[in-house]
């Protein structure tokens, strides 16, 4: 009887051993080592009509910003940070630096103020929190996280928004942190206006010359990620449109039309004219061809910012479920970066990258 057992358990072993190998779900440790390794990271800065005869130190100074934004990312994604985490604090890096459209640098309003609109979104559960017409939050990424984590709705506005800050403990600054001698100057240059402006910021930033005619009405930041664990993630920030009136927002806060991240397809962040980006849903549309059509992240993007809106509207920067980066614009410039776990780095403007690593 002993022998017997011994037989059958010798002629199943093969058997059992192909069943365990070909179990649904699981794979070799060379597979598994493969996806972990996998990351992605696309950002921009703005579109709009950015001048090629940019002053060269001007010039190398978007370089820098956006070069400095995208290290950070990168040394987040590969120490193993989660795709919200990277969104938030390289749009934290971005919000901080003068030369862009969010946080210290936006725009002012026809009343010369600041009112700050951001949005962030989780593609694992389509969760998301904005943040509109904030005056005294100095990260509104940050702030727009609180809303996503720490309340059970989206958008919170103006006021309402500035209350809910309150009980976050958000850091908090004066109005006056965000003005630009710069973007003072495009302000009264929008309402046709030529007097002296006076440097209420007494620093070097704010004496940069404009990028192009139309980079303050375009104006915004942004930053789509893949991560490590597969997880997508998508956020934005800006100080929206120069000259703007009567509480206007745009699509920067508003999740499908500026930021949109799902597991299934990719994450979007949004630039350029916010009511044609509104009307057709744009971070969402390039989502919603890739899951019902198959299309590719580049393919989608292209259908939309290139046969849906009309030239020199802006652009997207997206990454895709399975690492595909997009950055598609039909407006003259758009400062960019992009970089993911193959090696692939680079800083653009215009159509050729000026920094580009493989």
């Amino acid at each position: 009887m002993k022998t017997c057992y011994t037989l059958i358990t010798l002629c199943l072993l093969p058997f059992a051993l192909l069943t365990a190998c070909d179990r649904p779900g699981e794979t070799t440790m060379n597979e598994n080592q493969t996806e972990q390794a996998r990351y992605a990271i696309a950002l921009h800065g703005g579109a709009g009509v950015i001048s090629r005869d940019l002053d060269e130190e001007v010039r190398r100074q978007y370089v820098d910003g956006l070069d400095e934004a995208l290290a950070l990312g990168v040394e987040m994604l590969e120490n193993g940070a989660e795709a919200l985490d990277v969104v938030e604090q390289v749009i934290r890096i971005l919000e901080d630096n003068p030369l862009f459209n969010a946080g210290r640098g936006a725009v002012m309003t026809n009343e010369e103020k600041f009112e700050l609109d951001a949005s962030i979104m989780d593609g694992r559960d389509l969760s998301g929190g904005a943040v509109t017409g904030v005056t005294t939050v100095r990260h509104p990424i940050s702030l727009a996280r609180h809303v996503k984590s720490g309340s059970r709705h989206i958008l919170f506005a103006a006021e309402g928004a500035e209350r809910f800050a309150d009980e976050t403990g958000v850091e908090r600054v004066d109005p006056s942190y965000f003005y630009t001698e710069r973007r003072h100057r495009q302000l009264l240059r929008a309402q046709g206006r030529d007097e002296v402006i006076l440097d209420h910021s007494g620093d070097e930033e704010s004496m940069l010359p404009d990028a192009g005619a139309d980079s303050d009405k375009m104006g915004t930041v942004g930053v789509a990620v893949l991560d490590r664990n597969g997880n997508l993630a998508a956020g934005t920030s800006t100080g929206g449109m120069t000259n703007k009136r009567f509480g206007r927002v745009g699509d920067s806060p508003l999740l499908g039309a500026g930021t949109y991240a799902n597991n299934e397809t990719c994450a979007i962040s949004s630039t350029g004219t916010g009511e044609e980006f509104i009307r057709h849903a744009v971070a969402f549309q390039i989502s919603a061809i890739m899951e019902y059509t198959g299309a590719g992240l580049n393919e989608a993007a292209d259908q939309v910012i290139n046969g849906k809106l009309r030239e020199g509207d802006g652009g997207i920067i997206g990454v895709s479920h399975t690492g595909e980066i997009a950055m598609v614009f039909n407006s003259p410039g758009m400062f960019r970066a992009a970089a993911d776990a193959s090696g692939r780095y680079e800083v653009s403007i215009w159509d050729e990258p000026i920094i580009m690593r493989e």
